[in-house]
């Protein structure tokens, strides 16, 4: 019936409990009016059950309805994920009771599901923070809500500091709808993904150090353009070396023995040449351990008892392999040396718990650093171009970092600068 119809259970229980009661005062009034009551009093009964029904009808519809009430505040504790809040039904059986019953069992399962994910979600950025890659989550305001250890990498102190901080404010630039992170000394691939938690769309922000990849290719290509050159020089070498040898014990001047025992001693340089050049990547098999900075500076200064060396030391300890850092610096300061320089200043320090070793010389400089790690690239008439390139692979093996400058604070002379990482949390004695 069309009067019946309402857009509210409130006004239908209304409407319809209202033409009930409207049909029993008319019904009432028929009755007393043919029980011969008087006007007065047909009206005040009139009054008082119509009071009545209105009564039974007011509460009869509050009983209703608060049984959806309550289980609206429980559907409104879900949606903010909050499980311990349970509604009570006003019934305590029939389809009201198995309503909220329902109810129930679905927040319980909610809740068991929301604990699994926040022990997966843990378990995620456990593993995250264990990255040695830089990693940040932005929410969906573009605010900094979680970022890797490995965050410091990038701007030297914990991701805390920065917390609900904008990319703007980081340094993060966004072109063609990717990221990018200028201004930053190493080269950096910014990666990113969307995913969504507690409701809320969060991007993921994974930072690659392109540089060492850059760099691990083009030694690939040097490698590979040595390996061909070694095959093709050991082929040339050998029967070159054998004919020299043979030839030598046959002739008895002494002035063309002397020549052919030179073109040996050059074949035999020259393998030697590529042998060391075919190693320059090899993974090396590091032994770190503590060494003292104060004991392995005299060590040095003995090595190099006829220059001049001077020590800054405000630092204790290096968490290195002793033979192959010896060995960097020795390449560093002989270079030094031999570029002219009539002093060498080493200095070391911590900071954020890494070691860090600038080396001053005063010699004269580079005119194109760019080439300075280059294999093969080399300013000095009997040099190699293998040292400078050794000595950054182990540094990186290190998990460290070594950068070379021309001295901006003099008219002449270089500064290495030599970054390596803290020792574990295990304490060890110093070595040397």
């Amino acid at each position: 019936m069309p009067i019946f119809k309402s857009n509210t259970l409130d006004h239908y229980i209304v409407k319809v409990l209202g033409l009930f009661a409207g049909l029993f005062l008319l019904a009432l009034f028929w009755l007393l009016k043919t029980a011969h009551w008087q006007g007065w009093s047909i009206g005040v009964a009139l009054v008082i059950v119509a009071l009545f029904l209105l009564m039974a009808i007011t509460r009869f519809k509050g009983r209703i309805l608060s049984a959806f009430d309550r289980a609206l505040l429980h559907i409104d504790a879900l949606k903010v994920e909050d499980y311990n809040q349970y509604a009570k039904s006003e019934f305590s059986r029939g389809v009201t009771a198995q309503f909220h019953t329902e109810l129930t069992l679905l927040s319980d399962k909610m809740q068991s599901h929301k604990s699994q994910y926040d022990q997966h979600a843990m378990l995620l950025y456990q593993l995250i923070d264990q990255l040695d890659t830089p990693m940040m989550v932005f929410n969906q305001k573009q605010k900094l809500t979680y970022a890797n250890t490995a965050f410091a990498v990038l701007y030297g102190q914990p991701w805390q500091m920065f917390r609900m901080a904008s990319p703007k404010f980081l340094g993060l630039k966004q072109v063609d709808g990717g990221w990018q992170l200028p201004g930053k000394e190493q080269q950096w691939h910014v990666s990113q993904s969307e995913f969504i938690d507690s409701g809320e769309r969060h991007q993921l922000l994974v930072f690659a150090n392109i540089g060492s990849a850059i760099r691990a290719s083009q030694l690939n290509a040097w490698q590979q353009i040595i390996r061909v050159m070694s095959h093709e020089i050991r082929n040339s070498l050998t029967p070159v070396s054998s004919l020299a040898e043979s030839l030598g014990d046959k002739l008895q001047s002494s002035r063309e023995k002397q020549a052919l025992a030179l073109i040996s001693e050059r074949c035999f340089h020259l393998q030697d040449f590529v042998n060391r050049y075919s190693s320059l990547s090899q993974q090396l098999n590091l032994h770190l351990q503590a060494i003292n900075i104060s004991l392995f500076a005299e060590r040095l200064t003995g090595l190099f008892a006829t220059n001049r060396l001077d020590f800054s030391i405000a630092a204790e300890t290096l968490w290195v392999d002793a033979t192959f850092i010896e060995q960097v610096f020795i390449n560093l300061i002989k270079n030094a040396f031999e570029a002219e320089a009539q002093n060498v200043d080493i200095q070391f320090t911590q900071f954020k718990k890494k070691s860090v070793i600038n080396i001053i010389d005063d010699g004269y400089g580079f005119t194109n650093i760019d080439n300075l790690f280059v294999p093969l690239f080399t300013t000095k008439p009997q040099g190699q171009g293998i040292g400078l390139t050794f000595c950054r692979n182990i540094i990186e093996q290190h998990g460290g970092t070594i950068e070379m400058q021309n001295n901006p604070g003099a008219q002449k002379g270089m500064i290495a600068t030599l970054i390596l990482p803290p020792a574990p949390t295990e304490r060890h004695s110093p070595s040397y």
